[in-house]
């Protein structure tokens, strides 16, 4: 028994020796363990703090990393580098210390390739793992060292296609986050896999992604990531209209770099020049011209301008290619070749082949062009020094003179001998065809250069200008065997660019005083024989309608016509007014035309042809109606409506008293419109319907485009057109605001861009303008929203877009109300030598309650309480929308009698919107703030009082309105219990942490003063009164459609919409 004794006693003392020995082993290597922990955060602590020990530390810590196992290694490394996953700040110490750690797990080691490949893999899983956390500071950063790795990563490193296809997915997930500067580590990790075919998927996520995305910085990533292809080309070339110049200059830089000229559409290539050229940042026009010199004409065109030119198809694009031109010479990158000039154009041997006519070789496009602007710029630059010379004295005048005189003797070598070699030149291509015709319009703006101050030569150019007037215009026969004028059919040529080379070259052959108007009308008279005498068809007629034009187009008044060939008297009853009522429709319009220039060189316009105008505006065809319309918007704007009307014997007063009896234009003939002004006639145009018929569509966008732009400019001068009654001004503002959000006029760019241009400036010029814009906010709302007041429902889809559209209209014109004014006291002020705080206080003028947003509240909310038509599902969703705009409407302290005449509209605007709930909290909450800023809120409003701001405001005067104010509410005992302080919870932030601390700064000393409710029927408690007035109390109005849509989203839909569409 004792030997047994013995033996159990020494196998539990081994036992615990062996436990005792493995917890010393376990402890060595927990030791072991934390000492390399420790080691690796040394170095990484070495270089947060500065770049130059990177390559001496990343050696070392290769080095410990290949005398240790992978599986001790790692925990060692994760662990030192945990405080990276914590900060969610981009300081500059964690860059340097995230760009070591990438960098040391892309490098590789040829002497322990196996152990980097390890490591690397398993570092991106553990980084994967950080993708998908909750926290932002863990994605951000994990996020942050992919990218960077990727980026570092040699094309050869070893890593298995498991975990590279989990990396692009979960990046292709991060492209969605939240946090924009996630977003864009997601974009720099997907642009290594993007150039790969495999992968097409991630270039059609980045292409969804960049019409999207709203951070600029991200939108400009996803530029520089977008690899050369067709499909990426066209998103690439839409960028270079993007709103941030970052985005603009990283795509001008990506066309540069990765698409030759070759690979881009003519269409591509001019957007992309005529863009870049013309932008408003010196930047990204400096990124477009390097460019077009080192990528394009450098190494695609082999330093030749004409192949550059020949790329751009100049007849078409013709801006382009002189901006082009002018941008390379004012660089000085077109240099002359010895014996180039156009000179080599007028000589060749006999024997030559070539497109030659009587010895000339005919120009190409690109060619004449090139010339063109080659001669100006060199005339410019010797005008330039020449002035230059004369300004100044000495060695620096003697020196400009030199450099005038050499551009001037450059320019001589470059043109034509002598005038008749020019006159030959354009003659040839003249009668070489329509090919040539731009080449003969180019050569026709070189003969400006010329000299003619010699008899001779003045005599043979005024023999060709004379050629030129006459020259007939082109035309083809149809199969019927009808003539069909090539061209615009109302400028000569059919052209106005080539008139108006015609005119520059007549202006300069005949420059003494009173040549010009003689020779032209000599030719005139010459062509009005045939229609004085009946004879002329219609293309002779339109000749001499293009040549009267000319005339009439280059000359300030009509009275140096007095004495000439043909008098103003004749050619208005010779040619003009019967032109007007000839049966061909081109020839009606090319005389609207020249009627228009006649009148606006009279220092009256006479009665004849305003009445022939409005004629030919009521009872001609569309394309003439148009042309007339055209004429008498330019014929008010220049002369006055009232002199318009004086001209046909109209009283201004009696005719432009009533604007609202005509609804269509279709309604008015001459019987009926005897006593009508020309801006009623013109507003019932605007106030048609728009057509939807193909054939008229182009018409119709071009007469409301025309009259919008027309009355955007009487209101815009309302101060210049006295004779337009004030009382009128708001029914065309009604009519430009419903245009402007109707569905019809979404794709005529012409009106569009006028209207948001007006917009932009009208409510801040005068406070009578704010007035007419608060006068018409109801008849607009009234106007656009579907199934009230008689307006069809339709649809539910059709419904919800009228509504947004509405609502969209109702926000623009509250934005319009709270634009601040561009006073002239203003401007004087800062003229002046006052403080910028002086200005600020006296720059705001004071302003009646119609032109504030208080009287717009009293409006909407006088429209809400006395809303008198059936309750339907479109008029509760019309009356809430309304409310959705009253409760962003600030009013001010200083409007005690508008706050009090508001007070006494909310409980009918509670009661009338009673079955929202959300609604109605805002509606208390409004009446709360209404009453903290009611000076003396115990106080009634009196009634005549009420009247009185009713009558100014234009309101009837029996409306629902409680003067007394509703009796205040008794609150709850206060109880004496502090209320706990509640957290507040973390916020996702949208930008950039640096952003993040400042609102939360900004929050947390934004005050809000505490306005308890008296408004709502049942008592509430003062403490949640107090709550819900610190989360909307000077909420900022946003008018964004994305941020609005949901909250929206119950005013625009209803669950009987489509059942309204049917009543």
């Amino acid at each position: 028994m004792k030997v047994a004794r013995s033996e159990v006693r020494r196998e539990s003392n081994c036992d615990v020796h062996e436990d005792l020995s493995g917890t010393t082993e376990k402890q060595e290597k927990m030791a072991e363990d934390h000492r390399l922990a420790r080691q690796i955060a040394e170095i990484l602590d070495e270089c947060r703090l500065s770049h130059a020990v990177h390559t001496r530390k990343l050696k070392e810590l290769t080095a410990i990393r290949s005398t240790v196992p992978n599986d001790r290694f790692f925990p060692s490394f994760a662990r030192a580098i945990k405080p990276l996953f914590d900060l969610s700040r981009r300081t500059p110490s964690s860059e340097r210390a995230v760009r070591f750690v990438a960098a040391f797990a892309a490098r590789f080691d040829e002497n322990n390739a196996f152990a980097c490949d390890a490591f690397l893999e398993e570092f991106l899983r553990f980084l994967l793992i950080g993708t998908n956390a909750a926290h932002r500071a863990a994605r951000f950063r994990s996020c942050h060292i992919i990218s960077e790795i990727i980026m570092r990563l040699p094309d050869d490193a070893e890593v298995s296609d498991e975990v590279w296809d989990e990396v692009i997915e979960r990046m292709k997930h991060r492209l969605e986050d939240k946090v924009p500067t996630i977003r864009g580590f997601a974009v720099c990790a997907l642009s290594r896999f993007a150039s790969d075919t495999e992968n097409s998927n991630i270039v059609e996520l980045f292409l969804r992604n960049l019409s999207q995305e709203q951070n600029a910085d991200i939108r400009k990533m996803i530029v520089l990531s977008l690899p050369p292809s067709n499909t990426t080309s066209s998103s690439v070339v839409e960028s270079t209209l993007d709103v941030s110049e970052s985005v603009r200059k990283a795509a001008y830089f990506v066309l540069g770099s990765k698409f030759p000229l070759q690979s881009l559409s003519i269409k591509l290539r001019t957007a992309v020049l005529q863009r870049g050229l013309s932008d408003r940042s010196p930047l990204v026009m400096k990124e477009c011209f390097k460019m077009l010199k080192e990528e394009w004409l450098t190494k695609c065109c082999n330093q030749d301008p004409l192949v550059l030119l020949r790329y751009l198809d100049v007849e078409t694009y013709e801006s382009v290619g002189e901006a082009v031109m002018n941008a390379l010479l004012k660089d000085g990158m077109v240099h002359l070749k010895e014996g180039q000039s156009i000179r080599q154009y007028l000589c060749k041997s006999e024997g030559s082949e070539g497109n030659c006519t009587s010895g000339i070789q005919l120009m190409e496009a690109e060619a004449s062009l090139y010339w063109r602007t080659l001669c100006r710029h060199l005339q410019n630059e010797a005008q330039v020094k020449g002035s230059d010379a004369a300004n100044t004295t000495g060695t620096e005048a003697v020196v400009y003179a030199s450099e005038a005189s050499e551009k001037n003797d450059l320019l001589e070598t470059v043109l034509p001998e002598t005038v008749s070699d020019y006159v030959g030149l354009v003659r040839a291509h003249l009668l070489a065809g329509s090919t040539y015709r731009f080449v003969s319009r180019q050569l026709l703006l070189l003969g400006a250069m010329l000299d003619f101050s010699d008899s001779t030569n003045r005599k043979v150019a005024s023999s060709f200008v004379r050629e030129l007037l006459l020259r007939p215009l082109e035309f083809d026969v149809d199969d019927d065997g009808n003539k069909i004028v090539m061209g615009d059919g109302v400028s000569l040529g059919g052209d106005r660019h080539w008139s108006s080379a015609v005119a520059e070259l007549a202006r300069k052959v005949y420059a003494a005083a009173g040549e010009f108007e003689a020779s032209v009308s000599s030719v005139l008279k010459e062509l009005i024989q045939p229609c004085r005498e009946r004879t002329a068809d219609f293309t002779q007629w339109m000749h001499c309608l293009a040549v009267a034009a000319l005339l009439l187009e280059n000359i300030e008044s009509l009275r140096p016509l007095q004495g000439k060939n043909i008098e103003p008297s004749e050619m208005l009853h010779s040619l003009l007014l019967p032109g007007a009522k000839q049966a061909h429709l081109d020839v009606q319009r090319a005389s609207t035309r020249c009627l228009c220039l006649f009148g606006l060189l009279e220092r009256r316009p006479s009665g004849e042809i305003v009445q022939q105008l409005r004629l030919l505006f009521i009872d001609g065809p569309t394309p003439v109606s148009v042309m007339a319309c055209m004429a008498l918007v330019d014929l008010i704007t220049w002369h006055g409506p009232a002199e318009l009307d004086r001209a046909i014997d109209l009283d201004p007063e009696h005719s432009t008293s009533d604007t609202t009896n005509y609804s269509s234009v279709d309604s008015l003939n001459l019987e009926n419109t005897g006593s009508t002004g020309v801006i009623n006639l013109l507003h019932a145009a605007m106030e048609k319907d728009i057509s939807c018929e193909t054939n008229q569509s182009d018409y119709e966008e071009n007469l409301h485009s025309i009259l919008g732009e027309g009355f955007a400019k009487f209101l815009l001068w309302s101060e210049k057109y006295t004779s337009i009654p004030i009382c009128s001004h708001h029914l065309f503002l009604r009519r430009l605001i419903i245009l402007y959000f109707s569905d019809e006029t979404k794709e005529m760019q012409r009106l569009t861009q006028c209207l948001s241009v007006f917009f932009e400036h009208y409510p801040a010029l005068v406070p009578l303008h704010k007035g007419c814009v608060s006068k018409v906010f109801i008849p607009v709302m009234r106007s656009m929203w579907p199934g009230v007041y008689g307006n069809p429902g339709g649809s539910s889809t059709m419904v919800f877009r009228k509504r947004k559209l509405a609502v969209q209209a109702s926000r623009f014109m509250l934005q319009m109300m709270q634009m601040p004014l561009f006073s002239k006291e203003l401007e004087d002020e800062h003229s002046s030598d006052k403080s910028p705080k002086s200005h600020s206080l006296s720059a705001e003028p004071k302003l009646e309650i119609d032109c504030r947003e208080g009287g717009l509240g009293i409006r909407i909310a006088a429209e809400v309480v006395n809303y008198s038509e059936k309750k339907t599902s479109a008029a509760k969703s019309y009356l809430a929308a309304l409310c959705r705009i009253v409760v962003l409407i600030q009013f001010r302290s200083e409007e005690q009698e508008a706050i009090k005449c508001m007070r006494g509209f909310m409980h009918g605007m509670i009661s009338a919107i009673s079955n929202d709930k959300d609604l109605v909290k805002e509606l208390n909450l409004m009446a709360a703030r209404l009453r903290s800023l009611d000076l003396q809120s115990d106080q009634e409003l009196p009634q005549d009082h009420a009247a009185a701001i009713f009558e100014k405001l234009g309101l009837d005067g029996n409306l629902k309105f409680e003067s007394s104010v509703m009796p205040p509410v008794t609150p709850a005992p206060v109880s004496a219990r502090t209320a706990p302080v509640r957290r507040r919870p973390r916020r996702e932030a949208l930008i950039d942490d640096e952003d993040d601390d400042e609102d939360d700064d900004a929050a947390a000393t934004f005050e809000v003063p505490i306005t308890p409710s008296v408004v709502n029927i049942r008592s509430q408690r003062a403490s949640k009164t107090a709550a819900m007035s610190r989360m909307t109390a000077k909420a900022n109005i946003h008018f964004s459609d994305d941020e609005e849509d949901d909250r929206d989203r119950s005013v625009l839909t209803s669950e009987d919409e489509s059942d309204e569409g049917t009543e």
